[in-house]
């Protein structure tokens, strides 16, 4: 008989057929819906109560471009925003700065100014909307401005609601855009954590990230076990500022990616919920049920678009979407068709919007809570998972920690070996791609792509030499100098931060007292 061993991306064996016996303490790992240890969903009515999120990433040249497409997206019902900045932006570099120049606008918005954050969100009510902010090096700064922003529009802190990215150590693992050292970036998250306790009680102040760990090629059983290692690094950093774990744990969120693998995707997120609720309790002694809790945004692989045959990607999408409502996210991206060519154009965007809406509601996926719970593979499949990454844990735990692993280079290692292995794979066939390694096509097929106009740069850095020129100089002068000395002292530095956005002092301005006083950091790897 021919060897028909199959496994998961994970590499978990799958077995030809599976029943109880397979599964055993299975009805122990369950519970019910909304009960420890959330197997089974957060929330006790999950989708019936209403659908999950539907949070389209976008962001592109100018604030008012992609205040537009904002817009578009809402008008087509959809019900959350998500911010994408551009890579200056993200490295807290001013549009005229040297290092700017060709990227400014490219990879999102623009953000130079609190004049930049007001236009991007005109017209859009803060106390009606929740938004996410895909930031970290500078989080605290974009924080401050849509703070602000709510200022401006009357809208009081209480009142906002949304996600700050606001992840650094997943930037040193695998993404990249980290400006300081890791101590006093963490030094950043936990004052943040600090003052959203007393200030925004609805914004989640840290999106825990293994998306862009899945992105960068680590396998399903690295992104959990990575994220949740650096949630208990963040944890321990705030405690150990003199916060109460039960102070800010229930502002805690996470942010995972949804692959192809349909059942091993929805058993790592429910896998994942598990594992948290008991690290929380049993690890760091938490009592308020709010902190035990993983609720978790998804966005769907970029990674897996292909610029072949890039309508196959609806297709991709719409499986890696399926996974993620029935794992039971809190909110999702679905990402456009064209993806690997461009930036998503209107059409695309619609289309990927429609894909959630028609999961939620004419696929009758939301009629029940967690329908799959029960289903002998997708069981054995989260048992499975949960020794893999629990063993993973362990092992970071022993070497010291996430800081260390960074430090180390643990992390980055891991996943290159994982990338390897799997190009390997997709190169000799093993891992079918359809359209690139199987089922090809000779006909080009280039859909019509998004074009940044090239001109927004000067644009751009126009608009702010008027901010510079019309902004009270000496008043973000004294902001500047003030909030330097926070920065070499124990000060909570969100609110001097607060005070030179207010000011209009720049991104490149307040990164640039930061790097002053802990410079930057530089992998020696």
């Amino acid at each position: 008989m021919p060897d028909d061993k199959r496994t998961t991306s994970s590499g978990i064996n799958i077995p030809d057929v599976l029943t109880h016996d397979d599964i055993a303490g299975v009805d122990e790992q369950l519970g019910k819906p909304g009960e420890y240890p959330f197997t089974r969903g957060v929330y006790p009515q999950m989708y019936r109560g209403r659908p999950w999120t539907m949070r389209q990433y976008a962001g592109f040249g100018t604030a008012e471009e992609t205040n537009q497409r904002f817009r578009y997206l809402l008008d087509k019902g959809q019900t959350g925003l998500s911010v994408a900045f551009d890579l200056a932006t993200q490295i807290g570099y001013d549009s005229d700065h040297p290092m700017a120049r060709g990227e400014v606008g490219r990879t999102g918005v623009a953000i130079d100014s609190l004049a930049d954050m007001e236009r991007l969100f005109e017209g859009i009510a803060l106390d009606q909307v929740s938004t996410s902010m895909t930031i970290n090096s500078t989080a605290v700064i974009l924080l401050a401005m849509y703070i602000a922003v709510g200022h401006k529009q009357g809208v009081t802190p209480d009142k906002l609601s949304g996600t700050i990215q606001n992840d650094i150590l997943k930037e040193f693992i695998a993404r990249g855009t980290y400006i300081f050292p890791p101590r006093p970036s963490m030094r950043i998250i936990t004052d943040i954590f600090s003052y959203a306790r007393e200030n925004l009680p609805r914004y989640n102040t840290i999106s825990i990230s293994g998306y862009h760990i899945r992105e960068a090629g680590a396998t399903a059983v690295q992104e959990v076990a990575f994220t949740l290692s650096n949630g208990i690094a963040y944890v321990e950093a705030a405690l150990a500022a003199g916060l109460d774990i039960d102070e800010f744990a229930p502002r805690l969120s996470f942010f995972f990616a949804s692959h192809s693998d349909l059942f091993e995707e929805i058993a790592k997120f429910r896998t994942a919920r598990r594992l948290w609720a008991r690290i929380m309790k049993d690890r760091f002694g938490a009592k308020n049920p709010k902190s035990l809790l993983l609720r978790f945004h998804a966005q769907t692989g970029g990674s897996t678009l292909t610029a072949q045959q890039p309508e196959n990607n609806i297709v991709r999408t719409t499986m890696q979407a399926l996974a993620a409502s029935l794992g039971g996210t809190q909110s999702l991206h679905t990402n456009s068709f064209d993806e690997a060519l461009a930036l998503p154009t209107e059409k695309s965007a619609e289309i990927a919007l429609r894909t959630q809406q028609i999961l939620a509601y004419e696929s009758g996926l939301t009629n029940t809570v967690d329908p799959l719970a029960g289903s002998y593979f997708l069981e054995y499949l989260g048992q499975q998972l949960e020794t893999k990454i629990n063993e993973l844990m362990d092992e970071i735990d022993q070497s010291g920690g996430s800081v260390r692993g960074i430090e180390t280079g643990f992390f980055k290692d891991a996943i290159a070996r994982s990338a390897y292995s799997y190009q390997r794979s997709v190169e000799k066939g093993e891992a079918v791609v359809v359209g690139v390694n199987k089922f090809t096509s000779d006909r080009a097929e280039v859909p019509a792509v998004l074009k940044v106009d090239p001109n927004l740069e000067a644009t751009q850095v126009e608009r702010l030499t008027k901010v510079k020129s019309k902004r009270d100089q000496q008043q973000v002068d004294k902001a500047l100098d003030d909030l330097g000395e926070a920065a070499k002292g124990e000060v909570n530095i969100v609110a001097p931060v607060l005070t030179a956005v207010e000011a209009y002092a720049t991104i490149g301005e307040i990164s640039d007292v930061f790097r002053k006083i802990w410079g930057e950091y530089h992998d020696a790897r």
